[in-house]
């Protein structure tokens, strides 16, 4: 409107027009930068720029400049080939919405992202108090009946003490209790103490050797001192450990080797788990941690899952697939904090 109002009253024609209103849209001007120059680009006058910035000597004439090239200007034609010419931009406020677009979308995208984190944060909490509820029902349920056969277990050893049955009976009823209390733990936040790692995997290995084909070769390398320890939460470390270990069983259809590796620094321990089955399938890979994911005819598919909760959520610690391949095997890495 400003560039029109000058463009009108310095083309007007003489008496056809009141430049009154004309003269009231100029004078009222307080938001659009102005710049009036003559011929040879030097600033006659100027309106509506920074006044701590003028001081500079170079600013009016950089302002000049960018304005030659963005804004046709308006001459003022005195005659006798004298002109003059007024540069002008967008007011402040106009410049300022031209980011608007921009500041808003900032706003939606930071709404959606929170929403998001919400709705995630809902739903993980939601995921944890089915855990809890499973696990505690579960133990809950496992609880009476072990009771029972601890009981029975204790008559067999004063009844038959040299029997192997008792011996192998009294075995499993502690396992049944240690498994009792893995699952009493899942939901409570349990305590990690140093514990000498070799000790703790060989022997879990010793526990599946005597349950498992004599065609499946257990082994363990090693490149760690004999007595190193790190916190750990036993019965819960060893529940991942057998879990893994049946999986690559299940997989080597009960026969072949697993290897277990154990590396590391004064930082974090590296376990790797080998087996020599059938392998992984790429499109699986991403899936074998979820809940409720098998490929078993009779899976729950929730091993995994309870045992990346227990190395990720309590150890603070990472399990994924390192390696698989058709026919070849896997390798499963388990990374652990030593301090």
């Amino acid at each position: 409107m400003l560039a029109r109002a000058w463009r009108r009253l310095i083309n007007r024609n003489e008496g056809r027009e009141d430049i009154g209103f004309l003269f009231s849209i100029i004078e009222n001007n307080t938001t659009i930068p102005v710049i009036l120059a003559d011929e040879g680009d030097n600033i006659i006058g100027y309106h509506n720029f920074d006044s701590l910035k003028i001081k500079d000597p170079h600013y009016l004439q950089g302002q000049l400049s960018r304005l030659k090239e963005k804004t046709e200007p308006i001459i003022i034609d005195y005659g006798g080939g004298s002109k003059n010419f007024i540069y002008y931009k967008d007011s402040i406020i106009l410049s300022r919405l031209i980011y608007y677009p921009f500041v808003q979308l900032a706003v939606i995208i930071m709404f959606i992202l929170i929403a998001y984190l919400a709705f995630s944060m809902s739903r993980k909490a939601e995921q944890n108090r089915v855990w809890v509820g499973l696990s505690k029902e579960t133990a809950h349920q496992l609880g009476t009946p072990t009771s029972s056969l601890s009981a029975l277990s204790e008559l067999m050893n004063i009844k038959y003490p040299e029997s192997d049955i008792s011996r192998e009976l009294t075995r499993d009823v502690e396992r049944l209790e240690k498994i009792t209390q893995r699952f009493s733990k899942i939901g409570s936040v349990p305590e990690l103490k140093n514990e000498n790692i070799l000790s703790v995997i060989s022997g879990s290995l010793e526990y599946l050797k005597l349950r498992s084909s004599s065609r499946i070769n257990f082994s363990i390398q090693h490149s760690i001192a004999e007595d190193t320890k790190i916190p750990l939460n036993v019965p819960l470390f060893e529940w991942v450990i057998e879990n893994l270990c049946k999986n690559a069983m299940d997989a080597m259809s009960g026969e072949g080797d697993i290897t277990i590796q154990i590396s590391g620094n004064n930082d974090q321990l590296i376990i790797d788990i080998a087996d020599t089955g059938k392998g992984i399938p790429k499109a699986a890979q991403k899936n074998i941690f979820k809940p409720g994911y098998t490929t078993k005819e009779r899976g729950w598919g929730l091993g995994l899952s309870l045992s990346q909760r227990i190395i990720e959520l309590y150890h603070k610690g990472k399990i994924f697939v390192r390696y698989s391949e058709p026919l070849r095997g896997s390798v499963i890495r388990i990374i652990l904090k030593t301090k």
